[in-house]
């Protein structure tokens, strides 16, 4: 059984601090797989949780990618999925509000949302912050705590 979370608790796993060492671009896994090429990352956080950044990215189409925030619950194999930014590549609905959009967006877990058994980062918003995968990976890494080491010279994930 999948582990369940308040949105307190959710609010305290997205802000706990998340530091990446210099050296996490080496860290980073690239696996092609089925029309679409993916990588991982596994985070400490600064009070001890386990996190796990998986970035995906279309072969094919630029508008299609999804960049993952997961939970790694102690003593499980499996993910929570705290956030999730998505391109513009496929509509989306709200099944409790009942309103859909076709544009990037960003998904969030919920305690509403797992309390009707769904999956926990169903509930989605439009958002205009970012416009592809590298501003996607951007925002993300700036709104769920990541503390991205200064280095001019790189970008923050090489090119996929």
């Amino acid at each position: 059984m999948a582990a369940k979370f308040s949105d307190d608790e959710i609010r305290a796993f997205l802000q706990e601090r998340k530091p990446l060492t210099d050296e996490y671009r080496s860290k980073i896994h690239l696996r092609d797989k089925r029309g679409h090429k993916e990588q991982e990352l596994d985070v400490q956080g600064a009070s001890g949780n386990q996190f796990r950044l998986i970035l995906r990215k279309s072969k094919f189409n630029p508008l299609d990618f999804s960049i993952i925030l997961a939970y790694c619950p102690p003593n499980s194999n499996q993910l929570f999925r705290l956030r999730r930014y998505n391109g513009k590549s496929h509509e989306h609905t709200n099944t409790i509000e009942s309103d859909s959009f076709y544009t990037f967006h960003i998904h969030t877990a919920t305690e509403r949302y797992q309390g009707l058994g769904m999956r926990e980062d169903t509930y989605a918003e439009p958002s205009e912050r970012f416009f592809d995968f590298h501003s996607a990976v951007k925002c993300m890494l700036s709104d769920c705590g990541f503390d991205v080491p200064a280095n001019p010279q790189q970008s923050l994930f090489e090119e996929m």
